[in-house]
């Protein structure tokens, strides 16, 4: 497993670069390919707007240009149809049927297609760096929805992880936004 890090560019707001927490990022090493999984990402937030850009950043030295990047909308509230990253813009597209909500899908002209387990970002440090190095094992032939599954029947979500007592995990996500978010349809994707 490679860890990448870098810090995403400021905003126009003047942040400094130590203020901005570096990207959490993990891909397989060079070899052949094997698995579902090229790596995983875990995003401090579900806002893809904001996290796309130091995602592909990160990714476009390395992979060449990323062109085309797409989602299972069914944990991000908000799907914009096109992110602007250094340079260029990144099109983005979902699938609901089609594609693991725990997955992301990213194309370049250079390599190609890759695919990135999705580490919801409000799962706890431990977790998230097992879940990094389960994608990159190149011997695990898992969906993403099937390692954060074994993940969390494994290892439940610590107190200050768990949805406040009383709470279902479904008023957590209307809470945070999820049923007010704009219908899928006038997000753009496919």
């Amino acid at each position: 497993m490679t860890v990448l890090t870098a810090r995403p560019p400021p905003t126009a707001t003047a942040a400094k670069p130590s203020d901005c927490p570096p990207l959490r990022l993990s891909v397989k090493p060079p070899g052949p390919l094997t698995g579902l999984l090229d790596g995983a990402w875990w995003p401090r937030s579900r806002d893809l707007a904001r996290e796309l850009p130091a995602l592909t950043d990160l990714l476009d030295p390395l992979w060449g240009r990323i062109t085309r990047v797409s989602v299972n909308p069914t944990y991000w509230p908000g799907v914009p149809r096109k992110v602007p990253v250094k340079g260029h813009v990144v099109n983005v597209g979902w699938f609901r049927a089609e594609q693991d909500p725990h997955q992301l899908m990213l194309r370049s002209y250079r390599v190609g297609r890759w695919d990135l387990l999705i580490i919801p970002p409000e799962i706890g440090a431990e977790a998230a760096a097992r879940l990094m190095a389960t994608a990159c094992d190149p011997r695990i032939v898992r969906t993403g929805s099937a390692l954060v599954a074994d993940e969390l029947s494994r290892h439940p979500a610590a107190p200050a992880e768990a949805d406040p007592p009383g709470r279902t995990q479904a008023e957590s996500w209307e809470a945070e936004g999820g049923a007010t978010a704009a219908p899928v349809g006038t997000t753009g994707g496919r």
